[in-house]
């Protein structure tokens, strides 16, 4: 089934215009997000063909089936909440049965986390994007080798450096583990290549130094550290950066650039909206999706605020959410009894049973 099907069918249940518009933060460029609610033909919902979610490629059209959503109200998903809470202007349709469903049935003590965690983890991912920014990441990729150095009195040199000097190749060395000393390889040199030793890496992006049979009499020409924790970060990071240079969007990270701030400033006006959200639904118990404070989000996206003030603002938004929920007037979660129960019931109507 796709969304064409949905609208053919007559299956949509609640149909909203959601996203920046929904909260009054949309500016000229802004697109037009639609999710929604529907129901399964009985054939279907009753078969092997249950489908939760329906959506278009881009995903800024997203429908939720029935149950898929009660569920996600009761494990209080911020966007599932602010759906449910959406305003009426930007209801597109609205069929009678939504009205079981009703916003203080759902909301609890869980906000807290759904809610601030969903923003922790924003403000993680943007350091994370502050790093990428300011320290790219050259494409050539880095080998084991360039975390490898050679003791020298009480410093080291660069393995390469050292090879260089010395009029080395790699591949004519051979290393040994010395015990109880971790990263740690004597190393041994054969000119002529008659003894066998496989070389300090047997390919260029090989994970691990590579060991060889030593004959006894051969004497070390230099103790070599490996920093094979350093290497797995640097493989690590190297793939995180990349694959975000493959997936990013091209217009969001010139913004971004162009303001000269170093964060994803949209991302970081979406982690305060959600933690003043979230401090809203503990002091009053409920949720107004239309902000009112447009100006001062609108001035974060823009890239206006410093960096380090915002991970203050937030890291103060996030102490004030702490210390607000044990005090709240909620329960600590949905009741999933009656919740099911609603379900059930709105089912039964759908399907005339």
């Amino acid at each position: 089934m796709n969304i064409a099907d949905l609208k053919a069918q007559n299956l949509i249940l609640f149909e909203v215009i959601a996203g920046s518009k929904a909260f009054g933060l949309d500016t000229p460029s802004s697109d037009t997000d639609i999710k929604g609610v529907f129901y399964l033909p009985k054939d279907k919902f009753f078969g092997l063909e249950y489908i939760p979610q329906i959506s278009n490629e881009t995903n800024d059209i997203v429908y939720y089936e029935l149950g898929r959503f009660v569920e996600l109200l009761l494990k209080n998903n911020p966007n599932i909440l602010e759906m449910l809470a959406t305003p009426e202007d930007c209801i597109l349709y609205k069929h009678p049965i939504m009205e079981y469903l009703r916003l203080e049935d759902f909301l609890s003590k869980l906000c807290k986390d759904t809610f601030a965690g969903y923003a922790m983890t924003q403000i993680k991912k943007a350091r994370g994007l502050k790093k990428k920014i300011v320290n790219p990441m050259d494409k050539e990729r880095k080998s084991l080798i360039d975390f490898c150095f050679i003791l020298q009195g009480h410093s080291t040199i660069d393995l390469k450096q050292w090879l260089m000097s010395e009029n080395y190749s790699q591949a004519h060395c051979g290393l040994i583990n010395i015990p109880h000393s971790r990263g740690m390889y004597a190393v041994f040199y054969d000119a002529k290549q008659s003894l066998g030793y496989k070389g300090i890496v047997k390919k260029e992006l090989s994970n691990e130094v590579a060991l060889s049979s030593i004959p006894k009499d051969e004497k070390a020409i230099g103790y070599l550290y490996c920093n094979q924790d350093g290497y797995s970060q640097y493989c690590k990071e190297y793939k995180e950066y990349w694959d975000w240079i493959a997936k990013r969007n091209e217009e969001r990270y010139n913004v971004n650039v162009s303001h000269g701030k170093n964060y994803d400033s949209k991302n970081m006006m979406h982690t305060v909206r959600l933690l003043q959200s979230a401090l809203q639904i503990a002091q009053s118990g409920t949720i107004n999706i239309r902000v009112s404070n447009r100006e001062e989000l609108l001035n974060i996206k823009a890239g206006n605020m410093e960096y380090e003030a915002l991970m203050q603002k937030a890291e103060q938004l996030i102490a004030a959410v702490e210390m607000t929920y044990p005090l709240a007037q909620l329960p600590e979660a949905p009741n999933k009894i009656r919740g099911e129960s609603v379900l059930v019931h709105m089912r039964k109507e759908l399907y005339d049973l």
